[in-house]
């Protein structure tokens, strides 16, 4: 994804190389739906976080009910993003 980011950056040539390398290849869509779909997790758990820093969700019994409600949003998003990639 480096690579395609660099070579993008270079040219309008290289933008439109990029593009096309995006739009026809899988391997690269799938690349792209992994890191989207790690940032999406990452997003969502931080949030969680972000709450039971404030005080809330600090039990066992709350605490696991908000990962399983993180995990749900982040599995919706990821599906979502891998709709709207492919």
């Amino acid at each position: 994804m480096l690579y395609v980011l660099s070579m993008s950056l270079e040219s309008q040539a290289g933008f439109d190389r990029a593009a096309e390398m995006l739009q026809e290849s899988f391997l690269a869509k799938l690349i792209a739906w992994g890191l989207v779909s790690a940032l999406l997790y990452h997003f969502f758990a931080g949030i969680k976080h972000l709450i039971m820093d404030l005080g809330h969700c600090e039990e066992l019994d709350s605490g696991r009910l908000a990962a399983k409600v993180t995990l749900v949003i982040a599995g919706i998003a990821i599906l979502l993003a891998g709709v709207w990639i492919w």
